[in-house]
Order: C-alpha cells, then sequence, then structure tokens
C-alpha cells in the first residue's frame, strides 16, 4: 500500500524546480559565453571556417585559371623558358 506524504511530494516539487533553474543557468551560461567569444573573434579579427574555406575555394580557382594563363604564355620550344619574376607592389 502507497501513502502520500506531503513532505515528500513538496520535496520533490522543490527538487525538480531546482533541476529547471540549474538546465535554465546552464543555457543560460553557455550562450553568455558563445557570445563572448564571438565578441573577442571580432576584435581580433579572426574569420570563421565557413568563410575561410569560401575564400579558399574561390582563390584556388583563380591559381588555376592564372596556371593556365601562364602556360598559354610560355613560349612552346625545347629551350629554356626565361624566368618569370614577380615584384612587390609598394
Amino acid at each position: 500500500m502507497q501513502s502520500r506524504n506531503p513532505f515528500f511530494d513538496e520535496a520533490a516539487k522543490v527538487m525538480e524546480q531546482a533541476i529547471g533553474l540549474a538546465q535554465a543557468a546552464g543555457e543560460e551560461a553557455k550562450s553568455a559565453l558563445r557570445a563572448q567569444g564571438d565578441r573577442m573573434a571580432v576584435e581580433l579579427d579572426l574569420v570563421r571556417r565557413d568563410e575561410l574555406e569560401a575564400m579558399r575555394a574561390v582563390l584556388t580557382a583563380e591559381i588555376a585559371e592564372l596556371r593556365a594563363e601562364l602556360a598559354a604564355l610560355r613560349p612552346a620550344g625545347p629551350g629554356p623558358s626565361a624566368p618569370v619574376s614577380i615584384s612587390p607592389e609598394a
């Protein structure tokens, strides 16, 4: 036979509320930490991985185009080709 004890019912309700509060506090802390990390990344002028990957893909395609262009400009002959020097612009 099971009896209902008001003390245990109240204790169960309090513990349930405490667990809910702890979970909410954990989520709040996680979002605050994430926001702080995002702010630090902006202040340090860092980029996100997806932006880096997109830029890498664009630059890889551009390099391939430039290599093809360079190959088309090189003389087609058995002699040594002149070295291409790239000077930095000031």
